[in-house]
């Protein structure tokens, strides 16, 4: 295990290439690194760019990534904001290891969750649209080099489009919290490297995106963060994502800096990047943003104030808003439930 880091390290080499591997590698060297760099020739974004949107949730992903527009996908935490999401109409879901943490456990990110609760959350939410991609935050991968690859496979098996992984030590916390610690940067290459073996190694020519997340620019500072995500990509990550961006400024100069390869930014309200909408975010460049507790932060509010109102009055009517059951199971997809048994012939929900 690499030694946690609270100093910068000075080393820029990248673990050796597996020989079983090295037909995806191009050993040409770049002007960043004299390192070996992961090449893939299928994953070019020209072969992206035309057609109509995928149906398989990774394909349609890296559709979204090469074609014009910034990629938006608000936090979900449980099915029924998941629903509400894709009822709003968007195109992409983020599921949020916080968000996930605290609806399934209700606890707080401080590495509790395990990788059964981070998959049977994505499963269920992936199952609700199976054609809409799901990116899932896979906290420090669960392990080593074996772990991650087994967090990557059953990722992609539960419907998953694209997972990150980041670069705090495995006790960690939600990035926006002080007192984060950070690995080496040959633990966090040795990650990335991991899930990108583990993708390719699944049958079929999966299009899984492997996002790598570096927590390391309020440790180490930015340009460590960005040698870090340099790293990442010449190891094989398909988007970058630096989190804690503190202003306009260095958000511009990461995008330009890991050009041409996709940035991802996350907008947490009172959290340590300011609140970008998704034009300010586009307009510097970025290709993805999300919104971790989009869903989760409003619930607390709502269900505090209807919690509330139901100890004062007695009665849940106010919190209510007059919806009733029925318009309930409506959001919850209640008319597909009922055209698929009526499709199948069956006579159970014919009133209802």
């Amino acid at each position: 295990m690499s030694p946690v880091l609270s100093v910068t390290t000075t080393s820029t080499e990248v673990w050796s290439v597996p020989s079983t591997i090295t037909p995806l590698w191009n050993l040409k060297p770049d002007a960043r690194s004299s390192s070996p760099r992961y090449y893939n020739a299928r994953f070019e974004p020209r072969h992206y760019l035309d057609g109509p949107l995928s149906t398989n949730p990774a394909t349609r992903l890296r559709q979204m990534l090469a074609r014009p527009g910034i990629v938006v996908a608000p936090g979900i935490c449980d099915g029924i904001s998941a629903r509400c999401a894709i009822e709003a109409g968007f195109d992409c879901l983020y599921q949020s290891g916080a968000a996930t943490t605290a609806s399934r456990l209700g606890q707080p990110d401080l590495a509790i969750a395990t990788l059964n609760d981070f998959v049977g959350a994505a499963e269920m939410v992936c199952s609700l649209d199976p054609s809409m991609p799901v990116i899932a935050d896979a906290d420090t991968g669960f392990g080593g080099p074996a772990n991650i690859a087994r967090t990557v496979t059953k990722y992609a098996r539960a419907g998953v489009a694209g997972l990150h992984i980041e670069d705090q030590v495995q006790t960690k916390r939600c990035g926006h919290l002080l007192g984060k610690q950070v690995v080496s940067r040959e633990e966090f290459v040795m990650r990335i490297r991991a899930a990108v073996i583990a993708r390719d190694s699944i049958p079929g020519n999966s299009d899984f995106v492997i996002i790598g997340r570096t927590d390391s620019a309020q440790v180490l500072g930015m340009d460590e963060a960005l040698i870090r995500l340099q790293l990442a990509a010449d190891a094989g990550a398909d988007v970058l994502f630096i989190e804690g961006v503190k202003t306009k400024q260095l958000l511009e100069t990461t995008v330009k800096t890991l050009a041409p390869k996709p940035v991802l930014v996350n907008v947490i309200s009172g959290g340590l990047t300011p609140s970008f909408t998704s034009k300010d975010a586009e307009a510097m460049g970025a290709k993805i943003i999300i919104f971790s507790l989009a869903s989760c932060v409003p619930m607390v509010h709502a269900l505090r104030t209807a919690m509330r109102l139901l100890r004062e009055t007695g009665t849940d009517f106010a919190a209510a808003q007059s919806m009733g059951p029925r318009e309930f199971f409506e959001v919850m997809g209640l008319r597909d439930v009922v055209e698929l048994d009526s499709k199948a012939g069956g006579t159970a929900f014919t009133s209802i």
